[in-house]
Protein backbone atom coordinates (compact mmCIF):
# COMPACT_ATOMS: atom_id res chain seq x y z
CA UNK A 1 0.00 0.00 0.00
CA UNK A 2 1.54 3.13 -1.10
CA UNK A 3 0.99 6.48 0.89
CA UNK A 4 0.73 9.15 -1.22
CA UNK A 5 1.36 12.66 1.20
CA UNK A 6 -0.67 15.89 0.89
CA UNK A 7 1.92 17.67 -1.37
CA UNK A 8 1.89 14.08 -3.53
CA UNK A 9 -1.60 14.34 -3.61
CA UNK A 10 -1.78 17.99 -5.25
CA UNK A 11 0.74 16.99 -7.84
CA UNK A 12 -0.94 13.44 -8.89
CA UNK A 13 -4.33 15.99 -9.10
CA UNK A 14 -2.66 18.11 -11.30
CA UNK A 15 -1.61 15.89 -13.37
CA UNK A 16 -4.80 14.68 -13.94
CA UNK A 17 -6.00 17.71 -15.05
CA UNK A 18 -7.25 18.03 -18.59
CA UNK A 19 -8.44 21.23 -20.72
CA UNK A 20 -11.79 20.97 -21.77
CA UNK A 21 -12.37 21.94 -25.99
CA UNK A 22 -13.32 25.46 -25.86
CA UNK A 23 -17.26 25.51 -27.26
CA UNK A 24 -19.94 28.45 -28.26
CA UNK A 25 -22.97 27.90 -27.75
CA UNK A 26 -25.07 29.99 -29.61
CA UNK A 27 -28.66 31.48 -28.76
CA UNK A 28 -30.32 29.23 -31.18
CA UNK A 29 -29.38 26.02 -29.30
CA UNK A 30 -29.77 27.58 -26.25
CA UNK A 31 -33.47 28.02 -27.28
CA UNK A 32 -33.91 24.56 -28.79
CA UNK A 33 -32.69 22.78 -25.41
CA UNK A 34 -34.77 25.23 -23.12
CA UNK A 35 -37.59 25.04 -24.81
CA UNK A 36 -40.83 23.08 -23.12
CA UNK A 37 -38.54 22.54 -20.11
CA UNK A 38 -39.84 24.72 -17.42
CA UNK A 39 -40.60 22.56 -14.71
CA UNK A 40 -36.79 20.85 -15.14
CA UNK A 41 -35.78 24.49 -15.07
CA UNK A 42 -38.02 25.29 -11.89
CA UNK A 43 -36.55 22.17 -9.87
CA UNK A 44 -33.20 22.91 -10.71
CA UNK A 45 -33.74 26.36 -9.94
CA UNK A 46 -34.53 25.41 -6.39
CA UNK A 47 -32.22 23.17 -6.06
CA UNK A 48 -29.59 25.93 -6.87
CA UNK A 49 -30.70 28.13 -4.18
CA UNK A 50 -30.60 25.17 -1.76
CA UNK A 51 -27.17 24.73 -2.76
CA UNK A 52 -26.60 28.41 -2.45
CA UNK A 53 -28.06 29.00 1.17
CA UNK A 54 -26.21 26.08 2.51
CA UNK A 55 -23.20 27.58 1.67
CA UNK A 56 -21.82 26.03 -1.61
CA UNK A 57 -21.40 28.84 -3.66
CA UNK A 58 -19.69 31.99 -4.33
CA UNK A 59 -22.34 35.43 -5.17
CA UNK A 60 -20.09 38.31 -5.20
CA UNK A 61 -21.34 41.47 -5.85
CA UNK A 62 -22.21 42.52 -9.43
CA UNK A 63 -19.93 44.59 -10.97
CA UNK A 64 -21.41 48.06 -12.92
CA UNK A 65 -20.11 49.07 -16.05
CA UNK A 66 -21.21 52.64 -16.90
CA UNK A 67 -20.89 55.29 -19.28
CA UNK A 68 -20.92 59.10 -18.59
CA UNK A 69 -22.33 59.78 -22.58
CA UNK A 70 -24.85 57.00 -21.77
CA UNK A 71 -26.28 57.31 -18.01
CA UNK A 72 -28.89 55.01 -19.19
CA UNK A 73 -27.29 52.44 -19.94
CA UNK A 74 -24.93 49.47 -18.36
CA UNK A 75 -23.23 46.26 -18.53
CA UNK A 76 -23.08 44.07 -15.67
CA UNK A 77 -20.66 41.65 -14.51
CA UNK A 78 -21.72 38.67 -11.95
CA UNK A 79 -19.57 36.39 -11.56
CA UNK A 80 -20.14 33.26 -9.16
CA UNK A 81 -19.15 29.81 -8.21
CA UNK A 82 -22.30 26.38 -7.41
CA UNK A 83 -21.26 23.83 -5.78
CA UNK A 84 -23.73 20.91 -5.85
CA UNK A 85 -24.17 18.41 -8.19
CA UNK A 86 -23.87 21.35 -10.48
CA UNK A 87 -20.05 22.62 -9.73
CA UNK A 88 -18.89 25.29 -12.27
CA UNK A 89 -17.32 28.88 -12.07
CA UNK A 90 -18.06 31.63 -14.31
CA UNK A 91 -19.41 34.71 -15.48
CA UNK A 92 -22.35 36.44 -17.02
CA UNK A 93 -22.03 39.73 -18.82
CA UNK A 94 -25.16 41.78 -19.52
CA UNK A 95 -25.75 44.92 -21.33
CA UNK A 96 -28.84 46.99 -21.00
CA UNK A 97 -29.21 49.92 -23.31
CA UNK A 98 -32.96 50.67 -23.54
CA UNK A 99 -32.05 52.83 -26.47
CA UNK A 100 -32.22 50.02 -28.37
CA UNK A 101 -35.98 49.09 -28.11
CA UNK A 102 -36.33 52.76 -30.48
CA UNK A 103 -34.23 51.22 -33.11
CA UNK A 104 -36.53 48.14 -33.22
CA UNK A 105 -33.82 45.36 -31.22
CA UNK A 106 -33.64 44.00 -27.61
CA UNK A 107 -32.72 45.96 -24.64
CA UNK A 108 -30.30 43.44 -23.43
CA UNK A 109 -28.08 41.31 -24.87
CA UNK A 110 -25.39 38.76 -23.10
CA UNK A 111 -22.88 36.07 -22.99
CA UNK A 112 -22.36 33.25 -20.40
CA UNK A 113 -18.36 32.03 -19.95
CA UNK A 114 -18.37 28.67 -17.80
CA UNK A 115 -14.78 27.79 -16.19
CA UNK A 116 -14.30 24.50 -15.30
CA UNK A 117 -14.06 23.84 -11.62
CA UNK A 118 -10.74 21.96 -11.39
CA UNK A 119 -8.37 23.90 -13.88
CA UNK A 120 -10.07 27.13 -14.21
CA UNK A 121 -10.21 27.13 -17.65
CA UNK A 122 -13.29 28.66 -19.37
CA UNK A 123 -14.65 25.49 -21.51
CA UNK A 124 -17.47 27.41 -23.09
CA UNK A 125 -19.08 30.94 -24.25
CA UNK A 126 -22.79 30.89 -24.57
CA UNK A 127 -25.53 33.71 -25.52
CA UNK A 128 -27.52 34.50 -22.60
CA UNK A 129 -29.79 36.78 -22.54
CA UNK A 130 -32.13 33.70 -23.09
CA UNK A 131 -30.54 31.82 -20.31
CA UNK A 132 -31.19 34.95 -18.09
CA UNK A 133 -34.48 35.64 -19.17
CA UNK A 134 -34.88 31.86 -17.85
CA UNK A 135 -33.33 31.86 -14.83
CA UNK A 136 -35.63 35.26 -13.97
CA UNK A 137 -38.85 33.26 -15.27
CA UNK A 138 -37.95 29.83 -13.53
CA UNK A 139 -37.25 32.06 -10.03
CA UNK A 140 -40.73 33.85 -10.61
CA UNK A 141 -42.26 30.78 -11.25
CA UNK A 142 -41.17 28.95 -8.21
CA UNK A 143 -41.74 32.18 -6.05
CA UNK A 144 -45.69 32.43 -7.26
CA UNK A 145 -45.85 28.49 -6.58
CA UNK A 146 -44.43 29.16 -2.95
CA UNK A 147 -45.78 31.96 -1.35
CA UNK A 148 -49.20 31.17 -2.89
CA UNK A 149 -49.13 28.28 -0.95
CA UNK A 150 -50.67 29.48 1.98
CA UNK A 151 -52.98 31.65 0.32
CA UNK A 152 -55.86 31.53 -2.45
CA UNK A 153 -54.28 30.84 -5.94
CA UNK A 154 -54.29 33.78 -8.03
CA UNK A 155 -57.19 33.28 -11.08
CA UNK A 156 -56.08 36.81 -11.96
CA UNK A 157 -52.55 38.05 -13.24
CA UNK A 158 -51.61 41.79 -13.95
CA UNK A 159 -48.44 42.59 -15.91
CA UNK A 160 -46.97 45.97 -15.35
CA UNK A 161 -44.57 45.95 -18.50
CA UNK A 162 -44.60 43.71 -21.10
CA UNK A 163 -40.97 43.33 -22.52
CA UNK A 164 -39.08 39.85 -23.16
CA UNK A 165 -38.97 39.23 -19.37
CA UNK A 166 -43.05 39.35 -18.76
CA UNK A 167 -43.08 37.00 -22.02
CA UNK A 168 -40.72 34.38 -20.19
CA UNK A 169 -42.32 34.57 -16.98
CA UNK A 170 -45.89 33.90 -18.53
CA UNK A 171 -44.34 30.87 -20.53
CA UNK A 172 -42.95 29.84 -17.26
CA UNK A 173 -46.31 30.26 -15.50
CA UNK A 174 -48.52 28.02 -17.99
CA UNK A 175 -45.20 25.77 -18.21
CA UNK A 176 -45.88 25.05 -14.94
CA UNK A 177 -49.22 24.69 -14.36
CA UNK A 178 -50.85 27.71 -13.36
CA UNK A 179 -53.65 29.11 -15.56
CA UNK A 180 -55.29 32.39 -15.30
CA UNK A 181 -59.09 33.56 -16.16
CA UNK A 182 -57.93 37.59 -16.55
CA UNK A 183 -54.68 38.72 -17.41
CA UNK A 184 -54.21 42.43 -17.36
CA UNK A 185 -51.69 44.42 -19.35
CA UNK A 186 -50.42 47.91 -18.42
CA UNK A 187 -47.07 49.32 -20.46
CA UNK A 188 -46.21 52.64 -21.35
CA UNK A 189 -45.95 51.84 -24.69
CA UNK A 190 -49.49 51.11 -26.04
CA UNK A 191 -47.76 49.18 -29.20
CA UNK A 192 -46.14 47.06 -26.86
CA UNK A 193 -49.03 46.49 -24.86
CA UNK A 194 -50.99 45.32 -27.99
CA UNK A 195 -48.52 43.34 -29.19
CA UNK A 196 -48.04 41.34 -25.81
CA UNK A 197 -51.70 41.03 -25.85
CA UNK A 198 -51.31 39.02 -29.32
CA UNK A 199 -48.76 37.03 -27.80
CA UNK A 200 -51.51 36.26 -24.89
CA UNK A 201 -54.21 35.72 -27.44
CA UNK A 202 -52.64 33.29 -28.99
CA UNK A 203 -51.13 30.87 -26.43
CA UNK A 204 -53.83 27.50 -24.99
CA UNK A 205 -56.56 28.88 -22.03
CA UNK A 206 -55.33 32.39 -22.19
CA UNK A 207 -58.54 33.91 -20.45
CA UNK A 208 -59.93 37.22 -20.91
CA UNK A 209 -56.61 39.55 -21.87
CA UNK A 210 -57.41 43.20 -20.93
CA UNK A 211 -55.56 46.28 -21.66
CA UNK A 212 -55.62 48.95 -18.44
CA UNK A 213 -54.94 52.64 -19.73
CA UNK A 214 -54.10 53.35 -16.07
CA UNK A 215 -51.50 51.32 -13.52
CA UNK A 216 -53.73 51.69 -10.87
CA UNK A 217 -56.65 49.78 -12.41
CA UNK A 218 -54.06 46.91 -13.39
CA UNK A 219 -52.85 46.43 -9.45
CA UNK A 220 -56.26 46.65 -8.38
CA UNK A 221 -57.98 43.78 -10.61
CA UNK A 222 -55.03 41.66 -10.03
CA UNK A 223 -54.03 38.70 -7.27
CA UNK A 224 -50.53 38.42 -8.68
CA UNK A 225 -48.98 40.83 -9.90
CA UNK A 226 -45.99 41.07 -12.26
CA UNK A 227 -43.43 43.86 -12.42
CA UNK A 228 -40.67 43.43 -15.11
CA UNK A 229 -40.15 47.39 -16.44
CA UNK A 230 -36.65 48.55 -17.04
CA UNK A 231 -37.72 51.42 -14.26
CA UNK A 232 -34.72 53.18 -12.42
CA UNK A 233 -36.73 54.35 -9.27
CA UNK A 234 -39.69 54.30 -8.12
CA UNK A 235 -43.04 54.99 -9.69
CA UNK A 236 -46.19 53.57 -7.63
CA UNK A 237 -46.78 55.55 -4.57
CA UNK A 238 -49.88 54.79 -2.84
CA UNK A 239 -50.05 51.39 -0.73
CA UNK A 240 -54.29 51.68 -1.09
CA UNK A 241 -53.50 49.90 -4.48
CA UNK A 242 -52.85 46.79 -2.28
CA UNK A 243 -55.39 46.98 -0.25
CA UNK A 244 -56.62 43.34 -1.64
CA UNK A 245 -53.71 41.74 -0.62
CA UNK A 246 -51.89 40.76 -3.79
CA UNK A 247 -49.04 38.51 -4.43
CA UNK A 248 -46.28 41.05 -5.79
CA UNK A 249 -43.56 39.57 -8.44
CA UNK A 250 -41.65 42.43 -7.72
CA UNK A 251 -39.08 41.22 -10.31
CA UNK A 252 -37.64 44.54 -12.05
CA UNK A 253 -36.81 45.72 -8.29
CA UNK A 254 -37.49 49.74 -7.88
CA UNK A 255 -40.98 49.94 -9.26
CA UNK A 256 -41.94 50.00 -5.52
CA UNK A 257 -41.90 52.92 -3.16
CA UNK A 258 -40.88 52.35 0.37
CA UNK A 259 -43.88 53.04 2.00
CA UNK A 260 -45.31 50.01 -0.58
CA UNK A 261 -42.85 47.99 0.69
CA UNK A 262 -43.09 48.93 4.60
CA UNK A 263 -46.70 48.19 4.56
CA UNK A 264 -46.30 44.72 3.14
CA UNK A 265 -45.12 41.30 3.94
CA UNK A 266 -41.49 40.90 2.21
CA UNK A 267 -39.19 38.13 0.95
CA UNK A 268 -35.99 38.28 -1.27
CA UNK A 269 -33.71 35.85 -2.92
CA UNK A 270 -30.48 37.02 -0.99
CA UNK A 271 -30.53 39.66 1.28
CA UNK A 272 -27.52 41.20 0.93
CA UNK A 273 -27.91 41.61 -2.71
CA UNK A 274 -31.14 43.16 -2.77
CA UNK A 275 -30.26 45.36 -0.31
CA UNK A 276 -28.38 47.70 -2.64
CA UNK A 277 -27.94 49.89 -5.60
CA UNK A 278 -31.05 51.55 -4.80
CA UNK A 279 -33.46 48.81 -5.11
CA UNK A 280 -36.79 49.02 -3.36
CA UNK A 281 -36.33 47.30 -0.50
CA UNK A 282 -32.84 49.27 -0.38
CA UNK A 283 -33.87 52.39 0.28
CA UNK A 284 -36.92 51.13 2.47
CA UNK A 285 -34.13 49.97 5.05
CA UNK A 286 -32.94 53.35 4.15
CA UNK A 287 -35.49 55.14 5.17
CA UNK A 288 -36.32 53.02 8.22
CA UNK A 289 -32.40 52.21 9.60
CA UNK A 290 -33.08 48.95 10.03
CA UNK A 291 -34.00 45.23 8.15
CA UNK A 292 -37.03 44.95 10.18
CA UNK A 293 -39.79 44.85 7.20
CA UNK A 294 -38.31 42.00 5.68
CA UNK A 295 -39.65 38.62 6.49
CA UNK A 296 -36.77 36.20 4.77
CA UNK A 297 -35.28 34.57 1.74
CA UNK A 298 -37.43 32.31 -0.51
CA UNK A 299 -35.24 29.50 0.53
CA UNK A 300 -36.83 30.06 4.10
CA UNK A 301 -40.16 29.57 2.47
CA UNK A 302 -39.13 26.68 0.39
CA UNK A 303 -37.40 24.63 4.29
CA UNK A 304 -40.35 26.08 5.72
CA UNK A 305 -38.04 28.09 8.37
CA UNK A 306 -41.00 31.12 7.67
CA UNK A 307 -44.68 31.40 7.03
CA UNK A 308 -45.38 34.53 5.21
CA UNK A 309 -48.71 36.62 6.06
CA UNK A 310 -51.68 36.30 4.18
CA UNK A 311 -53.14 39.79 6.04
CA UNK A 312 -50.75 42.23 3.79
CA UNK A 313 -49.57 42.62 0.41
CA UNK A 314 -46.72 39.74 -0.30
CA UNK A 315 -44.03 41.25 -1.98
CA UNK A 316 -41.00 39.04 -3.93
CA UNK A 317 -37.64 41.17 -4.86
CA UNK A 318 -35.25 38.96 -6.61
CA UNK A 319 -32.09 40.45 -7.16
CA UNK A 320 -31.13 37.94 -9.67
CA UNK A 321 -28.46 35.87 -8.49
CA UNK A 322 -25.21 34.79 -10.99
CA UNK A 323 -25.29 30.85 -9.38
CA UNK A 324 -28.94 30.74 -11.49
CA UNK A 325 -27.33 31.70 -14.84
CA UNK A 326 -24.66 29.21 -13.83
CA UNK A 327 -26.85 26.59 -12.83
CA UNK A 328 -29.30 27.20 -16.32
CA UNK A 329 -26.24 27.61 -18.81
CA UNK A 330 -24.09 23.97 -17.22
CA UNK A 331 -27.82 22.27 -17.83
CA UNK A 332 -27.52 23.90 -21.24
CA UNK A 333 -23.96 22.79 -22.27
CA UNK A 334 -24.68 19.18 -20.77
CA UNK A 335 -27.14 18.95 -22.95
CA UNK A 336 -26.03 20.01 -26.13
CA UNK A 337 -22.45 18.03 -25.40
CA UNK A 338 -24.90 14.94 -24.73
CA UNK A 339 -26.55 15.18 -28.03
CA UNK A 340 -23.21 15.86 -29.73
CA UNK A 341 -24.22 19.06 -31.03
CA UNK A 342 -20.99 21.08 -29.34
CA UNK A 343 -19.42 23.55 -32.07
CA UNK A 344 -15.43 23.69 -30.43
CA UNK A 345 -13.30 26.23 -31.32
CA UNK A 346 -9.90 23.87 -32.41
CA UNK A 347 -6.85 25.14 -30.81
CA UNK A 348 -8.22 27.80 -28.96
CA UNK A 349 -5.77 27.50 -25.99
CA UNK A 350 -2.96 27.02 -28.07
CA UNK A 351 -0.11 27.06 -25.52
CA UNK A 352 -0.53 24.14 -23.20
CA UNK A 353 2.46 23.16 -22.04
CA UNK A 354 4.53 25.12 -20.10
CA UNK A 355 7.93 24.94 -21.48
CA UNK A 356 6.91 24.42 -25.44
Amino acid sequence: MTTIHTGQEQTAKAEQATVQPFAVISGAQVQRTLEGRESEIVELTEEIYRVHAAGDSVNPPSYFLRFPDRPNSRIIALPASIGGRVRVDGMKWISSFPDNVAAGIPRASAVLILNDHDTGYPFACMESSIISATRTAASAALAADRLSRGRARPARIGFFGVGLIARYIHRFLVGTGWSFDDIGVYDLSAESAAGFRGYLEQTVGAGRVTLHDEPEQLIRSSDLVVFATVAGTPHVHDPSWFRHNPLVLHVSLRDLAPEIILASANVVDDVEHCLKADTSPHLAEQLTGDREFLDGTLEDVMSERITPPTDRPLVFSPFGLGVLDLGVGKYVYDEVAAAGELQVVDDFFHELRRYG
